[in-house]
C-alpha cells in the first residue's frame, strides 16, 4: 500500500480496504495486470478528480499554443475526411504500440480458395442524392469487387475421403500398423498443452466406455439415414490399449491446432481461485452489469431553463408564406428565385419569382378544381398530398410544394421509389397509408422514368398505398379572376416530414427500431420558424444563397424552400451528382455569384478541400454565413478548423462559420449568429471521453489521448427556451455538469407525430421535473433527440444524439466517436470511408458494439484482418469497451437509404437474421462478454461422501433413483414347446421339426420409384425363408465353415453381408459350426476407399479367422479400387456363401454351457471408440425372451423391421427375435428407403403390421421425403391405423422434435399418437427398455436446462425460460432393475439428480473383447456395486447419463409407472465453465439459429467449444452464420464459442443409426481434412 500512500492526497479507509484487496487477487493471479490497473485507475478515479476544478470549465476560445499545433500538424490530403483528428489518430496509434507488446498474434480467420469468386455482385448505387458517403474519387472508381484468390490456409484437398487410408493423418510419415488395435493414438495438437488455461483440460473426462455408434457407413448419399462419414476414419480400440495415449509418439502439427494454441494465447487468464458456492437455482444468475460504484457522479447544481435572446421581428416581413410569394412574384417578378446547376456545372436552369407566383397558382387551381371530375377522389384543403421529386429537380418540387401551401393541402416530401426494394420503403408507404394519401405530385420527366405496367399505368411499389400520379408540367391554365380559398385557421398542418427512427434504445419512445414517423408542423409554426432563422441568419431581401443539402427536408427545406421565399433570396441549388464529380462546384458559385450565404454539410467542406486545383479561382470574401448544418455532429470541428485555415487566405472569416444544431421534431435547436466575434459569441471544450461516456461533462488536459474537443453549436434560438433532461426514465432536469438531452420550448417547433398519440405524447409534451418530483413551470417541451449540456452565455454543446447512443455495461458510447476511432486505423488502405455501421444488439442483457465497413475489392485478406484486429485493440484502448463483431462487406453491400446513405436499421436487420453476406468477420465475444455467470468448481477438499448425501437424501424425504420392469414369469410361455431349449440353434432345430412350412423372414423391395410409372411404389416380395429352409440353408453354410474354411468350434467368422435373409442363414449357420459369428456392415461399393479400413480393422480386433460373405462382396474386395486400400492377401480366408456344398452339415453343434459365447457386438461410438461385446447363448436367449413377452410376439404376429441389422437391438430384432418367438418379420432394408421414402410405411399398410421398428435414419427420410405427399398416399389407399407399435431403435436421447413431426404429418394416414414411441440400448445391455403392448403411452417432462448442466433434475412448465422437452425411453423390459448412481462416487442418486443409469437384467452383455484377454475392465463395467442403496446387486455401468420419475400413469401390474429419461452419453458430455453440456442441447440451439444451416455438430479441444455447422446455401453465406452461431450460444448456454467452422453438406459423419461422430469430426479438423469453406476463431 505504499504506491497509495505516495498518491499525494487522502483516501478513506474503505477504499483502502477495496485496494488491498485488489492487490491480493493481483498476486494470487486472480487478476491480470491489466485488470488490476483498470480496478484501482476505477476506484482512484473520484480522488483524482477532486484536485481538479470543480465547476465546468469551457474555454472561450482555443489555446493558442494547441491550436498553432494543431494547425502545423494537420495534412489535407485525402486521408482527411469530416471524423479525421490528428489527437484521434495520435491516441490510436499509441494504443496500437502499447498492445503489440502485450498481445500475440491474434488467428487468422481461413476461408476455402472458391468462397465468394463468382459470386460477388456489384450493387446500383443511388443516383442525384444527398448522402454522408465520403467516397467521392477513388470510391466511386472501384466499381468491382473481387475477392482475393488465395490458397486454403488450411492446406487441406478438396475432398475429405483418403487417398491412401493406410497413412493415417496423425502418422503420415510412417507406414500404418496392419492392426489398428496396436495402435496407441496420439491426441493432435500442440506439444504446450499443460500451458493453456486450465477451465477444461479434456472434453473426455471419464473412463466408462462410451457408446460406440458404427462407422463402417453403408450411406449413398450425405442426407440419406446412413450417411457416409467423410470425416476421419479413425476408430479408438475399446479396452486396455484404446485408452492408452503414448507420450512418446510425435504429434501431429496440424495448422488448424497451430491456430487454436495461437488462439489459446490470446486468451490466456490467470488461474481464478476455487468458489465456495455451488449451483444455485436462482431466476437471477445472469443480470445486467451493475452500475459502477467509482464512476464520475454530476457535482454541479441543478439546470435551470435557458432562454434565448428576445425575438424582434423586423418590420416589413410578410404575414405568411403566401403574402411573400405575392409581394415577390410581383414587385420584383423578374429576380431569380431558384437556380440549378446541370451536370456540367452550368447554371442553365432557373426560375424567377414571377414564373414561381404563376406556377405555384396553377398547380393550386387544379388541386382543387380539377382533380377528381372523372369519378376520382377529390382533393379538398387539409388533405395530405405526396411529392415526389428527384434530388437535382428543386425547381418542380418549389413549384409543387407551394401549390400545396397555397391550395391549403398538406405536402408530404418523399424520395422517388424505384422498382427494386428501398431499404425503408416500404415504411414509407406505410406512412403514406396513414397520412389517407391517394394523390402523388411529380415531374413529368420523373413521372416517365418510374416503373410501369403493361397498361402504362405506374406500378404498385410495395408497401406503398395506391396512388394516383400528377404531373405538375402538365396542368391545365389558371383562370384570371381565380384566387386560393381563405384560410379557416393558421393552426393547421403545413406540411408533414416524414423520419424513419433508427435508434431502438429510445427510452421514452414506443416505436420500433426502423418504424417511420410524420412530423407535423403547422402554418404558425412554419412562420414562426422563419421569422426566428431570418432574425437569428439575418437574412435580408435580395441575398444570394447556395444550397447543397437534400432540399425536401431539414436544415435544407427550412432554408432553401421556405425562408429564402420568405426574405426574396436566389438560391443556387448544387446537385448531389455533381459533387460526386465536382466536389468545388459550390465554392465556385459562392465565387461567381458572390453569395453571402451557403448552407453545406462538413462533409462538403471536406470535400472542397480535396478539389485543391479549384482553389486559386475560390473567393470567399462576399460570404457572410456559412452554415454547417450538421455541426451537432462532435467531429465537424476537425473540417471547420481545416477549411478556414485552408481559405482564410482567400477572404474567409472566421465568424462566418457558422454550425447549427437541428432536429425533426424541434426543427432548428441552435444556431451560431453570424458576425459575432466576441470572446463569448464562441466556445470550445476540450472534455474527457470517459466522463462523458458516464454522462457527466468533465474538463480533459490538452494533450490527453482520450479527450474529446467540442465547438459550440450557436446560442438558443430568439425567443425559445431550452433545458437539458436526463436520457433515460422520467423528464428530471440534469445538473449544469451532466450530459442529457436537449429540450426546446418554441412557437416553431412540431406538434407531433402523424396518427401516433402516445409517442407524441412522450416526445412532443415533455414538462420538466425538479430534483423533487415538481413540474418547472407551464411551458411545454419538444425532444430534440440530441445529447449535450449547455455552456456559459447560452452556449449549446452537442456531443452526440439519441441515434447514435450505444449504452453498453452502464456507460454511453456514441457512434460517431467510434466511427472516428476506427477511421483513424489505416483506413485509406482497407475500407470505403463513411461507409461505415455502427450500431448495437442486445446479448446476456447487455448492449455489444458491432462494427460493419464495406471493404475495398483490392485488399489482401490476410492484411484486412490485421486492420481488423488493430481497429478491435485501437477501440478498446480509447473507449474501454469490447467490440463483439467487427465484419467487413463487399462494396456496395450495405443498404442505402433512398438519399443514399446507410441504412442502420435495415443493416442491423440483416445482420441479426444473417442475410448481410459479409466478406470478412471477426467476433471478439471473450474481451467484450463480462456479465457471465460465476464458473462452478468442485472443491476436492470440501466433497461430500456418498453416505452422507444417501443421509440427507432420506432425512429430506427423496425417493431414491430407480426402477423396475415385471418379474419375468415363465408360466407366459408355456403354450410355446420351444422355452425348453435353451440355444438359439435348438429353438431353429424345433421349428424346423415341428413347423417347418411356418415362414419366418420375408425380404421386401420396391417395384417402382417416384420416377417410375407408379408412386406411391409397389411393395413386392423380394425372397420368403421358412423354418425348414433357413434351417436347411443354416446346415449348408455350417457345412461350408467345416469342410472349405477348416473351421473349428470357437473360431470367429466375420460376416459381411447386406441387410437382408443371407445375413440370418450365415448367422445361424456359424452357430451350427460352433463359429462365433461378428457380423459387420459390408464397405459400400461407391466408397470403399473410406469404409473399407473400418472393415479391416474390426476384423483384426475381432481376431477372425474367415470372411463369410456373398459373391458380389468377394467381387468387390477383389477390385482394383479395394487392392489400392488393402492388398486381398492381408484377409483371412474368404468363403463365399452362393459356393455352398451340397451335403448338409452332419452334426450340428452344441455350446456345453449356457455361458459360451454365442456372437460378437462390435460398433463405434460416437466419440470414436470401437467397442465389442460378448454375448453368451444364455444373455441371447434371456433377450429374446424379455422382447417376446413384452410385445407379446407369437408365431400368429408379424413384425416390420426397417434398420440395420449389424449391432445392437436391430441385430437382435433382425436375426434373433423371430427364431425365438416364431413371428413372422418382414424385413425392409434401409437402402429401399433411401430410393423410395414411402415403401416402408407401403409395406406396414399392406400387411397390416401392428409392430414395426424404425432408425431414426429412416424416421427422417420419411418425414422429408413424404411431407408433400400424405395426400397421395391417402388417396392410395396407404392405412397406419393398425399400428400399435412404432418403435425407434436408438442408443440415445429420445429426438422428440423428430418423432412428433413424423407423428403430427401421418396422423392423416391413421398413425396413433400413442403409437410412437422409442426404446434404448447400449453396449453393456442392448435392449434395456423397449415399448410393450400393454404399456401406458410414452411421458414427456420438461426440465431446466440450466439445472440439468449442474446434475439436477428441476422440473419445469411448458414454455418456461430454458426449458427442455424429454421423452420416455420405453419401458422397462422384464427382468431389468436400473438405478441412477453418481458416476464418480458410485453413490445412488435421488430422482431429483441427473447420474449414470446402471443396468441389472439376466441379458447384460458378458464383458467386453479385448485383444489380449485383459479383464480388467469387467469389474468396473459389468460387475459394479453400488456405494449406497442396494449394496447386494450386480450392475452394469451403461455410461450414459439419465434419470427416474414416477408418473401418473399406471402399469399393468397397476402399480405406479417410473419412467426412465435418457440425457446422453456420459463420454459425449463437455465439461466448460465448471458445468456439464450435452452435445445435442448446444446443437439444437444452432440449428434454430440460421434456416441455411442444416446439420450441426459440437466438440471441444482444451477448453475452446468448436461449433461444425453445414451450409445449405451458397458459400457467400457462410460468414453469415458466425455471429448468429455465436449469439445464440452465449444467449442459451452462457457458452463462448471459440472456433466456428462452416462446412458442406455431408461433412458431419453420420452413422447408419443417425448419431453424430463428433469425435472423428473433431480428428478431421484438426488434421485439416474438412476442407471447411470458412473457420472463424472468435477472439
Amino acid at each position: 500500500m505504499a504506491e497509495v500512500d505516495s498518491l499525494g492526497f487522502q483516501v478513506p479507509d474503505d477504499v483502502r480496504l477495496k485496494l488491498a484487496e485488489l492487490h491480493l487477487e493481483l498476486s494470487e493471479g486472480d487478476i491480470t495486470q491489466k485488470g488490476y490497473e483498470k480496478k484501482k485507475q476505477r476506484l482512484l478515479q473520484p480522488f483524482l478528480l477532486a484536485q481538479q476544478a470543480q465547476e465546468v470549465q469551457v474555454s472561450s476560445e482555443p489555446s493558442p499554443q494547441s491550436s498553432a499545433q494543431r494547425r502545423a500538424q494537420r495534412r489535407l490530403t485525402r486521408e482527411d475526411n469530416r471524423y479525421h483528428s490528428e489527437i484521434r489518430t495520435e491516441a490510436v496509434m499509441q494504443a496500437l504500440a502499447s498492445h503489440n507488446k502485450k498481445i500475440p498474434v491474434i488467428p487468422h480467420s481461413t476461408k476455402r480458395t472458391s468462397a465468394y469468386q463468382g459470386n460477388q455482385r456489384h450493387r446500383d448505387s443511388r443516383h442525384e442524392s444527398s448522402s454522408d458517403d465520403d467516397s467521392v474519387y477513388d470510391e466511386e472508381a472501384n466499381r468491382n469487387f473481387h475477392r482475393g484468390a488465395r490458397t486454403r490456409d488450411s492446406g487441406a484437398s478438396s475432398s475429405s475421403s483418403f487417398s491412401d487410408v493406410n497413412a493415417s493423418p496423425r502418422h503420415s510419415d510412417r507406414e500404418r500398423p496392419r492392426s489398428a488395435a496396436y495402435v496407441k493414438y496420439q491426441i493432435p495438437g500442440n506439444t504446450s498443452r499443460q500451458a493453456l488455461a486450465d477451465v477444461m483440460q479434456s472434453a473426455r473426462h471419464s473412463q466408462h466406455i462410451s457408446q460406440p455408434p458404427d462407422v463402417t457407413n453403408n450411406a449413398k448419399s450425405s442426407r440419406q439415414a446412413d450417411r457416409v462419414g467423410r470425416g476421419v476414419p479413425s476408430v479408438r480400440v475399446a479396452g486396455n490399449v484404446g485408452m492408452d495415449i503414448d507420450s512418446d509418439s510425435p504429434r501431429h502439427q496440424g495448422k488448424v491446432a497451430a491456430k487454436i494454441q495461437q488462439l489459446m494465447n490470446t486468451l490466456k487468464r490467470p488461474k481464478r481461485k476455487p468458489l465456495t458456492e455451488y449451483f444455485q437455482e436462482d431466476d437471477d444468475a445472469l443480470e445486467a452489469p451493475p452500475a459502477d460504484p467509482n464512476a464520475p457522479k454530476p457535482e454541479g447544481s441543478t439546470l435551470t431553463p435557458v432562454a434565448g435572446d428576445q425575438l424582434v421581428v423586423p418590420s416589413g416581413l410578410p404575414r405568411n408564406l403566401e403574402a411573400a410569394l405575392h409581394r415577390y412574384g410581383s414587385s420584383t417578378y423578374k429576380a431569380l428565385a431558384v437556380t440549378v446547376l446541370d451536370q456540367n456545372g452550368k447554371p442553365s436552369v432557373n426560375l424567377t419569382y414571377g414564373k414561381l407566383l404563376s406556377k405555384t397558382q396553377k398547380v393550386a387551381y387544379n388541386l382543387l378544381n380539377k382533380v377528381g371530375q372523372k369519378g376520382e377522389v377529390p382533393i379538398k384543403p387539409g388533405d395530405r398530398v405526396a411529392l415526389v421529386y428527384p434530388n437535382n429537380d428543386p425547381i418542380s418540387f418549389i413549384i409543387g410544394f407551394y401549390g400545396c401551401i397555397m391550395a391549403g393541402v398538406v405536402p408530404v416530401p418523399v424520395e422517388v421509389p424505384t422498382s427494386r426494394r428501398d431499404a425503408g420503403g416500404q415504411g414509407v408507404g406505410f406512412m403514406l397509408g396513414s397520412l389517407s394519401c391517394n394523390y402523388a405530385l411529380t415531374s413529368e420527366a420523373c413521372l416517365k422514368g418510374l416503373a410501369k405496367t403493361a397498361n402504362g399505368e405506374v406500378v404498385q411499389f410495395r408497401g406503398w398505398p395506391r396512388l394516383s400520379w400528377l404531373s405538375t408540367d402538365s396542368m391545365s391554365k389558371l383562370p384570371k379572376d381565380w384566387q386560393p380559398p381563405p384560410k379557416a385557421s393558421e393552426d393547421v398542418p403545413a406540411y408533414v416530414e416524414v423520419k424513419e427512427i433508427q435508434n431502438r434504445s429510445d427510452t421514452y419512445s414506443t416505436s420500433k427500431d426502423g418504424s417511420t414517423v410524420g412530423v407535423t408542423v403547422t402554418r404558425n409554426g412554419v412562420l414562426g420558424h422563419c421569422r426566428t432563422l431570418t432574425v437569428a441568419c439575418n437574412y435580408t431581401e435580395g441575398e444570394v444563397m447556395v444550397c447543397v443539402l437534400d432540399f425536401k427536408r431539414d436544415v435544407g427545406l427550412w432554408h432553401g424552400i421556405l425562408c429564402s421565399v420568405f426574405n426574396g433570396m436566389h438560391v443556387i441549388f448544387v446537385p448531389y451528382s455533381l459533387m460526386k464529380v465536382d466536389p468545388a462546384s459550390w465554392m465556385k458559385m459562392i465565387t461567381k455569384y458572390k453569395a453571402s450565404v451557403g448552407i453545406v454539410k462538413s462533409r462538403d467542406m471536406h470535400w472542397g478541400l480535396l478539389a485543391q486545383k479549384d482553389h486559386k479561382d475560390v473567393n470567399f470574401s462576399s460570404l457572410r454565413l456559412l452554415l454547417v448544418a450538421d455541426g451537432a455532429n462532435p467531429w465537424s470541428l476537425t473540417s471547420c478548423d481545416a477549411f478556414l485555415n485552408a481559405f482564410q487566405p482567400k477572404g474567409l472569416k472566421p465568424e462566418a462559420i457558422c454550425p447549427c444544431a437541428s432536429s425533426s421534431e424541434a426543427l432548428t435547436v441552435s444556431v451560431r449568429r453570424p458576425g459575432r466575434t466576441s470572446s463569448s459569441a464562441t466556445g470550445r471544450g476540450i472534455l474527457s471521453m470517459q466522463g462523458l461516456s458516464h454522462g457527466v461533462v468533465r474538463v480533459d488536459t490538452e494533450n490527453s489521448l482520450t479527450s474529446l474537443t467540442l465547438q459550440d453549436c450557436g446560442q438558443v434560438m430568439p425567443g425559445a427556451t431550452m433545458v437539458v433532461v436526463k436520457v433515460e426514465g422520467s423528464p428530471y432536469l440534469c445538473k449544469t455538469d451532466e450530459v442529457g438531452e436537449l429540450c426546446v420550448c418554441a412557437s416553431y417547433t412540431g406538434i407531433k407525430y402523424w396518427g401516433l398519440q402516445g409517442i407524441t405524447v412522450n416526445t412532443f409534451q415533455v414538462q420538466p421535473l425538479n430534483g423533487d418530483g415538481r413540474q418547472t413551470g407551464d411551458k411545454i417541451y419538444v425532444r430534440t433527440g440530441l445529447l449535450g449540456f449547455l455552456g456559459p452565455g447560452g452556449l449549446v454543446f452537442v456531443c452526440g444524439s439519441k441515434e447514435g447512443l450505444m449504452q453498453i455495461s452502464n456507460r454511453r458510447h456514441n457512434t460517431d466517436d467510434i466511427i472516428a476511432t476506427v477511421l483513424a486505423v489505416e483506413p485509406m488502405k482497407f475500407i470505403y470511408r463513411g461507409r461505415i455501421a455502427v450500431f448495437s444488439i442486445e446479448v446476456l442483457k447487455d448492449e455489444r458494439i458491432v462494427i460493419i465497413a464495406e471493404q475495398r475489392p483490392d485488399c489482401p485478406e490476410e492484411e484486412s484482418f490485421q486492420w481488423m484486429s488493430r481497429v478491435l485493440q485501437a477501440v478498446d484502448s480509447i473507449h474501454q469497451v469490447g467490440v463483439f463483431c467487427l465484419a467487413l462487406v463487399p462494396p456496395n453491400y450495405l443498404p442505402k437509404t433512398p438519399l443514399g446513405g446507410i441504412h442502420l436499421h435495415e443493416t442491423r436487420k440483416k445482420f441479426l437474421e444473417g442475410s448481410l453476406h459479409p466478406a470478412n468477420v471477426l467476433m471478439c465475444p471473450h474481451t467484450c462478454v463480462t456479465n457471465l455467470p460465476k464458473p462452478r468448481e468442485h472443491r476436492p477438499d470440501r466433497d461430500v461422501t456418498p453416505s452422507a448425501v444417501h443421509v440427507g437424501n432420506i432425512v429430506q424425504g427423496a425417493r431414491m433413483a430407480w426402477a423396475q420392469g415385471r418379474e419375468l414369469n415363465t408360466s407366459e410361455e408355456d403354450g410355446d414347446g420351444s422355452r425348453k431349449h435353451q440355444f438359439l440353434t435348438e429353438i431353429l432345430r424345433f421349428r424346423a421339426q415341428n413347423t417347418p412350412d411356418h415362414i419366418l423372414f420375408t425380404l421386401l423391395n420396391s417395384k417402382h420409384g417416384q420416377s417410375g410409372k407408379s408412386w406411391p411404389p409397389q411393395v413386392q416380395v423380394q425372397l420368403s425363408m421358412s423354418c425348414s429352409q433357413l434351417h436347411k440353408r443354416a446346415e449348408r453354410i455350417g457345412n461350408l465353415l467345416a469342410e472349405k474354411g477348416k473351421l473349428k468350434p470357437g473360431d470367429h467368422v466375420t460376416l459381411l453381408y447386406p441387410p437382408g435373409i443371407e445375413l440370418i442363414a450365415a448367422f445361424y449357420g456359424c452357430l451350427y459350426a460352433g463359429c462365433v459369428p461378428v457380423t459387420i456392415r459390408p464397405p459400400h461399393p461407391q466408397n470403399v476407399t473410406t469404409t473399407l479400413p473400418t472393415v479391416k480393422m474390426i476384423v483384426e480386433v475381432s481376431k477372425s479367422s474367415a470372411i463369410l460373405t456373398s459373391a458380389n462382396i468377394v467381387k468387390l474386395l477383389r477390385s482394383k479400387e479395394a487392392l489400392s486400400v488393402v492388398d486381398v492377401r492381408a484377409w483371412p480366408t474368404i468363403l463365399d456363401s452362393d459356393d455352398l456344398p451340397k451335403k448338409k452339415l452332419t452334426n450340428v453343434y452344441k455350446a456345453p454351457t449356457p455361458e459360451m459365447i454365442c456372437y460378437l457386438d462390435f460398433s463405434v461410438s460416437t466419440t470414436g471408440m470401437l467397442a465389442g461385446v460378448k454375448m453368451s447363448h444364455a444373455s441371447a436367449t434371456a433377450l429374446c425372451r424379455c422382447i417376446k413377452l413384452q410385445c407379446e410376439f407369437y408365431p400368429s404376429r408379424e413384425a416390420c423391421l426397417c434398420l440395420d441389422p449389424y449391432s445392437g437391438l436391430g441385430f437382435a430384432l433382425w436375426c434373433l427375435a423371430s427364431i425365438y418367438s416364431g413371428h413372422h418379420s418382414l424385413l425392409v432394408p434401409p437402402s429401399e428407403v433411401e430410393a423410395n421414402p414411402a415403401v416402408w410405411l407401403s409395406a406396414v399398410s399392406m400387411y397390416k403390421v401392428r409392430d414395426t421398428f424404425c432408425s431414426y435414419g429412416v424416421m427422417d427420410l420419411c418425414t422429408r421425403g413424404l411431407g408433400t405427399s400424405t395426400g397421395t398416399l391417402k388417396a392410395k389407399g396407404l392405412n397406419l391405423s393398425c399400428v400399435r407399435i412404432c418403435c425407434v431403435i436408438a442408443e440415445e436421447r429420445p429426438r422428440i422434435h423428430l418423432t412428433t413431426s413424423f407423428t403430427k404429418l401421418f396422423a392423416d394416414l391413421g398413425l396413433s399418437y400413442r403409437a410412437v414411441s422409442t426404446s434404448f440400448g447400449c453396449r453393456v445391455n442392448i435392449g434395456i427398455s423397449f415399448p410393450g403392448a400393454a404399456c401406458p403411452e410414452p411421458s414427456t417432462v420438461f426440465v431446466d436446462l440450466r439445472a440439468l448442466r449442474n446434475d439436477r433434475v428441476t422440473l419445469v412448465e411448458k414454455g418456461s425460460p430454458h426449458s427442455l422437452c424429454l421423452m420416455e425411453s420405453g419401458k422397462l423390459l422384464p427382468g431389468v432393475k436400473v438405478a441412477i448412481a453418481n458416476p464418480e462416487t458410485r453413490g445412488q442418486c435421488a430422482d431429483s439428480h441427473l447420474g449414470e443409469i446402471w443396468v441389472s437384467s439376466p441379458h447384460n452383455a458378458d464383458g467386453y473383447f479385448t485383444i489380449y484377454g485383459d479383464e480388467s475392465l469387467h469389474p468396473d463395467h459389468f460387475d459394479a456395486r453400488l456405494a449406497t442403496g442396494d449394496l447386494q446387486s450386480s450392475y452394469a455401468r451403461t455410461g450414459y447419463l439419465g434419470f427416474v420419475r414416477r408418473t401418473e400413469l399406471t402399469q399393468s401390474d397397476g402399480g405406479r409407472h417410473d419412467a426412465l429419461f435418457v440425457v446422453g452419453s456420459l463420454d459425449e458430455t463437455i465439461m466448460l465453465r465448471g458445468m456439464r453440456y450435452h452435445p445435442i442441447d448446444i446443437e439444437t440451439s444452432v440449428l434454430r439459429s440460421h434456416r441455411k444451416i442444416c446439420e450441426c455438430a459440437v466438440f471441444t479441444w482444451t477448453n475452446l467449444l468448436v461449433v461444425v455447422v453445414e451450409l445449405d446455401g451458397n458459400e457467400n453465406e457462410a460468414l453469415d452464420l458466425v455471429p448468429l452461431v455465436t449469439n445464440c450460444v452465449l444467449e442459451e448456454h452462457y457458452l463462448i464459442v471459440g472456433v466456428v467452422v462452416v462446412v458442406d453438406p455431408g461433412i458431419i459423419p453420420i452413422n447408419s443409426r443417425g448419431e453424430k461422430q463428433r469425435m472423428h469430426l473433431r480428428d478431421g479438423f484438426l488434421a485439416d481434412q474438412l476442407d471447411p469453406i470458412y473457420v472463424a476463431y472468435n477472439m
